[in-house]
């Protein structure tokens, strides 16, 4: 009984290192956002000042790189979250039987 306690307490602290590190690349990603647009919004104020349009490219480049970065943020926990639920779905499966085969 003590070792499944101990399994326990090390899946609970794999659990928690992983959800801070989820947390800390969406909020990575919160951050990309909000510097993107507040310089794209001062490029884009520029821009109109002049009477050029020139602001629209590094809007698109950058929004492309932002895109990219949002994909694998959530995209990629997403897919991850799935295999997780299913692999919690067997160990909730398997403990329920004395016998696993």
């Amino acid at each position: 009984m003590n070792f499944h306690h101990t399994s326990t307490t090390l899946s609970d602290t794999h659990l928690e290192q992983l959800a801070r590190r989820r947390a800390a690349a969406k909020l990575g990603w919160y951050i990309h956002a909000s510097v993107y647009l507040l310089v794209n919004l001062l490029l884009l104020t520029l821009s109109l000042a002049s009477g050029r349009h020139w602001a629209v490219f590094p809007l698109l480049g950058w929004g492309i790189g932002l895109a990219v970065h949002g994909a694998v943020v959530f995209l990629g926990t997403g897919g991850a979250g799935l295999h997780e639920r299913l692999v919690q779905q067997e160990r909730d499966r398997l403990s329920l039987q004395r016998d696993a085969w």
